[in-house]
């Protein structure tokens, strides 16, 4: 049966739907789209509907569900795949359901779908906890968390996922469901990794964990003629580092910071971003041996607190750039892989304004150490590193050369990859990648098994798709 143009332009949308619903030329219709992915402005989504509440949610799953419309969901809207906003496509938006809930006595964090990172650090402070989460704080909880979730906390406590005690889940055809280790088990399997595929969480509950308010956190800057040395004795210096040591390496163009030479403004160099949420009096014995790896033109670690140390990054995260990133997990930080990224960064044709960077997150510790792989749907299976690169760029005639460069980044590290990867640093790769996205063939079924249990008809298709399991 063909689609009718009332299903097109959704104009029998229920009036029983209490949030802002918003179409092409209303007035808050453009700023509502608004993604980090500065592509998805490019074409427009038919219809936005604000949810205003989870009954909301329910009323829009109902109503595509009776059309078998495929629904888009926007969180946060910092997935680099601009998912959230598709062309022509009816969105759920959770961006108005903010509320966030901290239980001191049981470390217990409740978080509504539309909170960011930053708003759930500052409630969780004020209490001297945090969720193990990501490193920009405009990012959105929902999507890192039903990805994985990694970032400075990883090693110490685990991902974000490692975290999840429980998920509240609208199901495609407006159901109210809980999900956890004994309600809905298989399901909360597949959501702890396996992406927005199964139904929109409306609620999030989260273990948090003793950390700050003071940490020792900042930057090491080393010259690029610097990085092969440093990065050659990094993967052994770091064999026996604390799980309190979170590390996140660039190379990326030097800041225009005072106390560095002016000549390396601007151009290439690898920096040494460290978190150290342990004991600050020690903190000095981790981070001093890390300079001595080389001769760093700055040294700007120093006592800060948790809410600022993970905002570092916001800088370089604006949201509205035209963008690409791919990335990938490495078992090893090998010679051939770090002259690899080193040659890549070397031939990045960079616009003024444009930003770029090349990064390495160090595992190990609590993430790779203290969950079974089938644990859950999220694989980390033999992965020492994560490495990504990220180009973001305003001009949308600059699209193919970046495009280009990231393609022919990801191919030359491909010999260098494992099979299995982190789904929410780098853009979706296809069929074959997705495939071994969550750690082998046996988890991929046990995926689109609960996949055709809960979306037989793939309505929550605009995201790393995991199509229903054919049956014969």
């Amino acid at each position: 049966m063909s689609v009718s143009t009332e299903h097109r332009t959704h104009s029998d949308f229920p009036t029983s739907f209490r949030g802002a619903v918003l179409r092409p030329g209303d007035d808050q219709y453009d700023a509502a789209r608004e993604l980090y992915q500065g592509r998805a402005a490019d074409e427009g989504p038919a219809l936005i509907a604000q949810c205003a509440d989870e009954e909301d949610v329910a009323a829009v799953l109902r109503y595509a569900s009776a059309r078998t419309v495929p629904v888009a969901v926007r969180g946060g809207g910092h997935g680099s795949d601009g998912y959230a906003m598709p062309g022509g496509a009816l969105v759920i938006d959770l961006s108005a359901m903010r509320a966030v809930t901290v239980d001191p006595d049981t470390r217990v964090v409740r978080a509504q779908p539309g909170v960011k990172l930053g708003e759930m650090d500052a409630a969780a402070q004020q209490h001297g906890l945090a969720v193990p989460a990501g490193t920009v704080s405009s990012t959105g909880v929902s999507g890192l968390t039903l990805g994985g979730g990694i970032g400075y906390l990883m090693r110490r406590y685990g991902a974000t996922v490692d975290n999840l005690l429980a998920c509240d889940m609208v199901t495609v055809d407006g159901r109210k469901v809980r999900a956890d280790v004994t309600e809905n088990p298989e399901l909360f399997w597949a959501l702890r990794g396996g992406g927005g595929n199964f139904g929109v969480v409306t609620s999030f509950e989260y273990r948090a964990h003793p950390v700050g308010p003071e940490v020792v956190a900042g930057q090491l800057i080393f010259p690029y003629d610097q990085a092969a040395a440093v990065l050659g004795k990094l993967s052994a210096h770091l064999a026996a580092a604390p799980r309190e040591l979170g590390l996140l390496v660039a190379i990326a163009p030097a800041p225009p910071l005072p106390m560095l030479p002016e000549e390396v403004h601007g151009k290439p160099a690898l920096i040494l971003v460290v978190v150290h949420t342990g004991e600050t009096a020690t903190a000095h014995e981790v981070v001093e041996p890390l300079a001595a790896l080389g001769r760093p033109l700055a040294n700007l670690v120093t006592k800060t607190t948790w809410v600022q140390a993970n905002s570092m990054l916001d800088a370089v995260a604006p949201y509205g750039m035209r963008m690409n990133l791919r990335g990938g997990y490495l078992s090893t930080l090998s010679g051939d892989a770090v002259e690899v990224l080193l040659e890549h960064v070397a031939t990045v044709q960079a616009d003024p304004g444009d930003i770029y960077s090349i990064n390495l997150s160090f595992m190990g510790g609590a993430i790779s150490e203290d969950v079974d792989e089938d644990a859950m749907a999220f694989s980390r299976a033999g992965a020492a590193w994560l490495w990504e690169a990220i180009c973001k760029w305003d001009a949308p005639e600059s699209d193919a050369r970046y495009d280009e460069w990231a393609t022919d980044l990801t191919e030359a590290m491909r010999p260098h990859a494992l099979t299995n990867g982190y789904a929410n640093l780098t853009d979706d790769l296809g069929e074959e990648w997705r495939r071994g996205l969550h750690g082998g063939a046996a988890k991929h079924r046990r995926l689109r098994s609960v996949k055709a249990a809960w979306d037989p008809h793939n309505l929550l298709r605009f995201n790393k798709n995991i199509a229903p399991e054919v049956t014969d």
